[in-house]
């Protein structure tokens, strides 16, 4: 069973919904840990004043802000302790908006909220209304000691938060500098329509189950294999080499082909389906076919 990892409630106007907050994410990463090569000793990191061995105490180890180097603003605990949010149990609802609005850019951590004990009708209210208006509650709420702005939404009733990052931390286009061109060039309308035609050609329906962590798969079957004492042998990794403007056309019109051939190739467990398909509305056409022909004999 879930374990729920912090409640409180949403609010907004005189409504309360008593919620629980769990976790939507199962972290899959693959714990590596540091040793020395020749006898396979464990690493610890200590604790150490820059340009002495001495360790230091992790109760006389304070935060301070680096004004210039080497020139420091200490903050002890208690005065961080007094800059802490107060923590409260509720989700402040601050507006509603259009979902579409908000750039993924914005999003960060995501969460699923549950009713508490005895506020199922209202959890499923909300939720209900929400997912018809197409709305998300931009809300703020006290987690982990800290404050965070989120993103609540209601999808097949049930609702999400999403963490999100506050606006001074998404860096602006117009920051990148030289990372982006300061003309645009231009483009050919005949260019752009076969891009277009290349990106409609591979457009599908999205499947999150069809996308699978390849090097993490890739590092689990490296260890079974070191693991089994088989030789490594690392594959020369070669980069993709840009493709020159002269060249643009003739390799979406590759591209295109491409997708078109393998499009056209029946898929494995997949050929007869359509086949079936195909008979089954003939079959049905003949069928109503000699209704009509019987109707009109009589």
């Amino acid at each position: 069973m879930a374990r729920a990892i912090w409640s409180g409630t949403i609010s907004f106007g005189l409504l309360n919904v008593p919620v629980r907050l769990y976790s939507a994410v199962a972290r899959r990463n693959i714990a590596l840990r540091e040793i020395r090569e020749s006898d396979s000793a464990r690493i610890k990191h200590r604790r150490v004043a820059e340009g002495t061995d001495e360790e230091v105490p992790y109760e006389n180890i304070i935060k301070a802000y680096e004004l210039s180097p080497g020139q420091y603003v200490p903050l002890d605990k208690e005065e961080m302790a007094a800059l802490a949010p107060e923590k409260t149990r509720a989700i402040d609802v601050q507006d509603f908006v259009d979902i579409e609005e908000i750039d993924p850019m914005y999003f960060d951590s995501p969460y699923y909220l549950g009713p508490a004990d005895g506020a199922e009708k209202a959890y499923s209210l909300l939720a209900a209304a929400m997912e018809h208006s197409g709305k998300a509650a931009i809300a703020r709420f006290v987690f982990r000691n800290k404050e965070h702005l989120s993103a609540i939404r209601a999808s097949s009733g049930v609702l999400t938060l999403t963490t999100m990052r506050f606006h001074d931390e998404v860096v602006p286009p117009g920051d990148l500098d030289d990372a982006l061109p300061d003309k645009k060039p231009k483009v050919a309308k005949r260019e752009q329509q076969m891009a277009e035609q290349l990106i409609d050609s591979l457009s599908t329906e999205f499947d999150p189950s069809a996308y699978r962590d390849e090097y993490r798969e890739q590092l689990l079957a490296l260890i079974e294999r070191k693991a089994e004492g088989k030789e490594i042998v690392a594959p020369e990794a070669e980069a993709p080499k840009a493709t020159k403007a002269p060249d643009l056309m003739a390799a979406l019109e590759e591209s295109i082909a491409a997708v078109k051939e393998k499009g056209s190739a029946p898929a494995k467990g997949k050929a007869s389906k359509p086949k079936a398909a195909k008979k089954s509305k003939a079959k049905a056409k003949r069928s109503s076919g000699s209704k009509t022909k019987a109707k009109a004999s009589k």
